[in-house]
């Protein structure tokens, strides 16, 4: 079981919001220490600040766990770019790294230069969550792609929308799912 978990949240959005708090909540109970900040310029989300902010403050471990949502996904991806430290695990949920609906190929939440190999090495694990009417474009095949890069376990979901979003309505207040997939052992065999 991971000892640690960092919680990102997507655009627009706050670790308030959604499961996040159910899931930190759920987490805590099982004695991990969460971490799940407030990122800078959430409307705004861009790499190049969301990047660098988190390394300032983050612990990395290899009994950590980090989920992303939505934009919190490329984030935890450049994240594994710039460490040293080889995680457990990563779940990205309704995450992508292809330019999403009227997403620019230069957008500054997109990895320009991906190098998937340190990706890689920087984690044991990766599961990424997609739902099939994701509304932001946030579909399987964006999970897919990540899979065919970097490994580990796609989960596809059947109208579960962005697992939350206020535009759309979808409060999604828990998800019992991702706390199974967390708690999954992160010492598998190499």
């Amino acid at each position: 079981m991971p000892q640690r978990a960092i919680l990102f949240h997507g655009t627009g959005s706050s670790p308030n919001d959604f499961w996040l708090p159910w899931l930190t909540r759920e987490l805590q109970q099982r004695g991990i220490e969460v971490w799940a900040p407030q990122l800078p310029q959430a409307d705004k989300p861009d790499l190049s600040v969301w990047t660098p902010w988190v390394m300032e403050r983050a612990k990395f471990t290899p009994d950590t766990l980090i989920i992303g949502h939505s934009a919190g996904a490329p984030l935890i991806l450049s994240l594994l770019q710039r460490t040293t430290v080889t995680i457990g695990k990563a779940v990205l949920v309704a995450g992508f790294i292809n330019p999403i609906p009227n997403m620019p190929p230069d957008h500054p939440m997109l990895i320009q230069k991906p190098d998937w190999e340190k990706m890689r090495r920087q984690c044991r694990d990766f599961v990424f969550i997609n739902s099939d009417n994701d509304p932001w474009g946030c579909l399987p095949a964006q999970g897919e792609a990540m899979r065919q890069k970097l490994g580990g376990t796609l989960v596809t979901m059947s109208g579960h929308g962005h697992f939350g979003s206020n535009i759309f309505k979808q409060p999604y207040p828990t998800f019992p799912l991702l706390r199974d997939v967390c708690l999954e052992d992160l010492r598998k065999p190499a």
